[in-house]
């Protein structure tokens, strides 16, 4: 059987071969034989998610909310081990100093974020009364963010370093706070595949039982998450999140 996969109109990073590479493994685990057809997508996550239930796509991944199960059948597996609810907060180099009192929710809601206009994250951050700019370009928020139009870009410790690298020299991670909320990012899948979510899923619990799932994701981020070493719960800004509960 061929399933067509969602593939983004943008760079890959490093993110996205771990999500192909685990894809792979989850359904060779199953004993489920699949060929792939990627399928390019329109740029918003709204859109992708919506086009599972057209049949354009067949799987993609995501954070989770409410909205999005109801769309799909989601794979309840956090991929990202709740790595993704926990945001680094990207500034330009010069703002640094502004933020070096900020040290909870209410001081920081002064300061105003950039976020997908779709993304689950904007919902979360409005729920806790932090100000937002929504966007619906990806590249478009580093350039509001370098122009001074925004004050920080939260980003996934998933996520930062190689947007850092994407854009050298031009921004910096505040390094005595980052947000936290409960969240994670899973597979979804067309409802009218449910064979495939099943196959995936067993394939999946069968890479966490064996240690292949623990060994994939320290392969691709055992190095990043050292680098972000200076971020310890002390440092954290709690956000609660009501779209989010823990299967």
């Amino acid at each position: 059987m061929t399933i067509k996969v969602a593939k983004e109109p943008r760079k890959l990073y490093e993110r996205d071969d771990y999500l192909y590479e685990l894809l792979d493994k989850a359904l060779k685990a199953a004993d489920a034989i699949y060929k792939y057809e990627h399928v390019t997508v329109h740029p918003h996550q709204q859109r992708t998610l919506m086009a599972l239930s057209t049949g354009k796509i067949d799987l993609h991944w995501s954070m989770t909310s409410p909205d999005r199960e109801q769309i799909a059948i989601a794979i309840p597996i956090p991929l990202f081990k709740g790595y993704i609810g926990k945001r680094a907060m990207m500034v330009k180099n010069e703002r640094v100093a502004q933020f070096s009192t900020i040290q909870n929710l209410e001081q920081l809601s002064a300061f105003t974020a950039v976020q997908g206009h779709d993304w689950p994250d904007t919902k979360i951050l409005a729920f806790n009364n932090l100000p937002i700019k929504p966007l619906s370009n990806y590249q478009a928020m580093f350039k509001l963010l370098s122009a001074g139009r925004v004050d920080y870009f939260p980003r996934s410790f998933i996520e930062v370093n190689s947007e850092l690298e994407e854009n050298p020299g031009q921004f910096t991670l505040l390094p005595n706070i980052y947000l936290d909320y409960p969240t994670a990012f899973y597979f979804f899948v067309n409802k009218a595949k449910p064979k495939l979510a099943a196959d995936l899923k067993r394939g999946l619990n069968k890479l966490q039982s064996n240690g292949e799932f623990d060994a994939l994701f320290a392969s691709y981020f055992k190095d990043d998450l050292a680098r972000l070493s200076m971020y310890q719960p002390d440092n954290a800004i709690k956000l609660k999140n009501p779209y989010y509960t823990a299967q």
